[in-house]
């Protein structure tokens, strides 16, 4: 026999013997080796507590904001710094970023070099599902929409409504459509497109705030406002032909203010000369009448002496101003003599001229 036991075969006496002597051996070995250790089993429990405990120790950064969440509940808000809250499974916390400013891009993505291929700059690529609209007078029109945001209530944005970042990119294209559908293009691409962009903006916060997002709108620009590439350079002529008018309307009212206040200046000095010029009339007008009640009042006291004096007064300033002559009364023939006084007195008569001259030599030694 080779000592090998068949399948099926009953063990012997030995064997069993054997079995039963090894068992006792190692449970001797095993309670050997717990009376030693027995000391620092106890303390594992302990460290586990321990570990477990300080598993709810978490640090929210500056800008962010903590959202305590009890068996999946919301429950509190933490600010910045180092917070603690029941381990998990019975707390939980879930970190969101409160500053950081986001984008989302209507009608347009963003490119980067890796995109394009090695060697390419960064650039745009138009979508154009998203960027061609149709305005209030049935025109279409290519819109680029850029919309920055950020989150203001980290519940709703985790909680409140699924992927909300893909629903206001939704939003902002509905509200972009129903802003440009209610204005003309030619208003859209000019003066109004500053005010499709509070409309769109307007419009997008609602929306958001109506699917609890969480979200707030800081900007919504557009960046193009253009019609499709078949008709854009005819587009373009008539914006320039507006800017153009518009500018020239710009000059007319510069111009316009620039002269009418010098002609309303103008016009009021000339008033104020012809008020000068009627209280100075009104005055001489008054000064004359006194002085005329006075001479009147002179005249009948002195009637001669008052006449006389009028008179010579008269002759003193009429006669300086008069070219007198000298007349002969005893001629009867018919001629005048004329005698230029003026002449005289203005002119030396000439043979004065070479004595005088004499004279003066004379002084001189």
């Amino acid at each position: 026999m080779n000592g090998r036991r068949k399948p099926g075969d009953f063990p012997s006496g030995d064997e069993l013997f054997e079995a039963v002597e090894e068992l006792k051996r190692r449970a001797r070995e095993f309670t050997a080796r717990g009376r030693s250790g027995g000391k620092l089993l106890w303390l594992l429990p302990l460290i586990l507590v321990v570990l477990w405990l300080a598993s709810g120790f978490y640090v929210v950064g500056p800008g962010e904001r903590g959202v305590v969440l009890r068996f999946g509940k919301a429950i509190d808000q933490t600010e910045p710094g180092l917070r603690y809250r029941l381990p998990w499974p019975i707390d939980s916390h879930q970190i969101v970023d409160i500053a950081q400013v986001r984008r989302a891009e209507v009608g347009f993505r963003t490119t980067t070099g890796v995109e394009l291929g090695r060697g390419a700059n960064a650039g745009t690529r138009t979508v154009p599902q998203e960027a061609l609209m149709l305005t209030g007078d049935e025109n279409i029109v290519e819109i680029h929409l850029f919309v920055q945001y950020r989150v203001q209530d980290p519940v709703k944005f985790l909680f409140a409504a699924y992927e909300p970042e893909t629903i206001l990119h939704t939003t902002a294209e509905v509200a972009l459509r129903s802003a440009v559908g209610r204005n003309t293009i030619d208003y859209t691409m000019t003066e109004g497109r500053v005010e499709v962009q509070e409309q769109t903006k307007s419009a997008l916060q609602t929306l958001l705030d109506t699917y609890q997002t969480g979200l707030l709108v800081t900007e919504a620009r557009l960046l193009v406002v253009d019609p499709p590439n078949e008709v854009r350079d005819a587009f373009h002529d008539v914006v320039r032909a507006l800017e153009d008018r518009d500018r020239l309307v710009k000059e007319a009212e510069g111009y316009r203010e620039d002269v009418v206040p010098k002609a309303r200046g103008e016009a009021a000095q000339m008033v104020q000369q012809a008020e000068a010029y009627k209280a100075q009339r009104v005055i001489r007008a008054q000064g004359d009448a006194q002085r005329f009640l006075q001479v009147l009042a002179e005249y009948h006291k002195a009637r001669a002496v008052t006449r006389d004096r009028l008179y010579l007064e008269s002759m003193e300033r009429i006669m300086p101003q008069m070219e007198k002559y000298v007349l002969d009364a005893g001629q009867r023939d018919g001629i005048v003599p004329l005698l230029p006084l003026k002449e005289l007195v203005a002119a030396p008569p000439a043979g004065d001229t070479a004595p005088r001259a004499h004279d003066e030599r004379r002084d001189n030694r």
